[in-house]
């Protein structure tokens, strides 16, 4: 699968606002957004133009899947399955890729961000409810526990991630147990837990054309 391997940093530029992509460096002073907060290129900053409805709506569905680090072809396959659910499918787009294996060790603190995350599955660092999981993709359900494996709680990563995991915050619907390295699944995320600003309407708006 592709995937995006440039400076993250023009990421948030483009998208003209934080994206944290780049784990703890996003909240000193070195953050490239804040020192450069326009368009990357050099037309970067030229007067911007006046945004279409679509220009929108594509701005919105590639700021969402910059934010999960997810290529386009899996991104429309969670939008379909978030349509085949009951209630609003924005939401149901929003909670699957809240679930993500990759994005629960994101939250818990154990990885400094997704991308850092994903690697961490992928090497097998994590159990869920006791048994190995490798695939940064995998659902989480309420009432699972995400836990380091005792091999893994002496990586430097996770340790330093952790340490750095109360300026960030745990959301409502987890529970951290920083000591032994263990996170609960206290329920599943509502609208109201995403903090940053998504729009998620113009998203469905964009595939249901």
């Amino acid at each position: 699968m592709a995937r995006y391997i440039g400076p993250v940093c023009r990421l948030c530029r483009r998208e003209d606002m934080k994206l944290f992509l780049k784990g703890d460096r996003c909240y000193t002073d070195k953050c490239g957004f804040e020192r450069r907060a326009y368009a990357p290129g050099q037309h970067g900053q030229a007067r911007k133009r006046k945004t279409s409805n679509y220009g929108e709506q594509l701005r919105e569905k590639q700021k969402v899947k910059r934010i999960y680090g997810i290529a386009e072809r899996q991104f429309r396959g969670y939008y379909y399955k978030a349509s085949r659910l009951k209630g609003v499918t924005g939401e149901n787009l929003l909670v699957l890729l809240e679930r993500r294996l990759d994005n629960i060790v994101y939250r818990f603190g154990f990885a400094s961000d997704h991308a850092e995350g994903r690697q961490l599955v992928r090497h097998g660092h994590f159990l869920v409810n006791g048994k190995r999981v490798n695939i940064p993709s995998y659902l989480v359900r309420a009432g699972d526990i995400v836990e380091v494996t005792e091999r893994s709680k002496k990586v430097k990563r996770i340790e330093e991630s952790l340490v750095a995991i109360d300026r960030r915050g745990v959301p409502q619907w987890l529970e951290l147990d920083k000591e032994k390295f263990t996170g609960r699944v206290k329920s599943m995320p509502s609208r109201e837990d995403f903090t940053m600003p998504i729009r998620e309407q113009l998203i469905v708006e964009l595939y249901s054309k």
